[in-house]
């Protein structure tokens, strides 16, 4: 009972045995995870793989825990046709590295965060998101919105699109994501 407590709270779905499963990472779980969590899903539902994957987010924070994505971040989603609004925020859990095989962080500090707390036996794999990306070569993070304009919230977009494409891409291509991707 508790984990399905715990999946409605955090707005992920029903996941099966055989998904591989793949888990957005920022600080706060509002702007940048949330929105990260919400292009891959349409994505992979575009592609026709949404029930090989399913797709969750979390913060390295329990700061806004329970409570929904950032307004802005909710409002540049809708715009371009992602729904977030209904996800809600929850740390990052240590059974998160066995329960996903792929966790994906925004920025370098998230990547240094779970790579120290990551069990050495966990079989998940931990990664940035942005060097799946490939229409904006150099960029290796996803910046923080938070503290600007709606302008941070659509360069999110723009990056996480992109990184999710080029996700999307290699599991289509049924290639696995790696630890570091080329």
């Amino acid at each position: 009972m508790i984990p399905r407590i715990r999946q409605w709270l955090s707005g992920e779905g029903p996941q099966t045995a055989t998904q591989t499963r793949i888990l957005m990472v920022c600080t706060g779980n509002i702007c940048r995870s949330p929105t990260a969590e919400g292009v891959l899903r349409r994505k992979l539902e575009q592609a026709g793989l949404q029930g090989s994957f399913a797709v969750a987010s979390a913060g390295t924070q329990g700061y806004h825990t329970a409570e929904p994505p950032d307004p802005r971040a909710v409002k540049a989603a809708a715009a371009r046709g992602y729904d977030i609004a209904r996800l809600k925020a929850r740390p990052m859990r240590p059974e998160d590295f066995t329960a996903y095989q792929w966790v994906l962080a925004m920025d370098r500090g998230h990547l240094d965060w779970l790579r120290k707390r990551a069990p050495a036996s966990a079989p998940a794999r931990v990664s940035l998101l942005m060097p799946f990306a490939s229409r904006n070569p150099g960029v290796d993070e996803v910046p923080d919105p938070y503290f600007g304009g709606p302008e941070g919230f659509e360069r999110v977009l723009d990056l996480v699109e992109d990184a999710c494409d080029g996700v999307v891409a290699r599991l289509r291509a049924g290639q696995p994501l790696l630890s570091e991707p080329a």
